[in-house]
């Protein structure tokens, strides 16, 4: 079975952590939830090279989630993207 890497860039706020349980509570069990601290210089990198503007931001198997493009979350984008359904 293929998996799908979700990866949830966060700053350790409140707000980051409500994300993180959102991606969790709508992943499925093919997807695996990464949380990406970006108080750590090597996840700044990657966030930059996603072009992550703003946390909390979602990508999903290396690409920026549409949702997150901008600024914010939505649960029926992250659907979109594929979490939540097997890969």
């Amino acid at each position: 079975m293929t998996r799908r890497k979700v990866e949830v860039f966060t700053a350790g706020c409140r707000v980051c952590d409500d994300a993180v349980a959102l991606v969790k509570q709508i992943a499925c069990d093919s997807c695996d939830v990464i949380p990406q601290d970006m108080r750590d210089r090597d996840v700044v990198r990657r966030a930059g090279d996603l072009g992550i503007r703003s946390v909390p931001a979602v990508a999903v198997d290396g690409r920026l989630a549409e949702c997150c493009a901008g600024r914010g979350l939505d649960a029926e984008t992250l659907r979109l993207e594929g979490i939540g359904r097997p890969a």
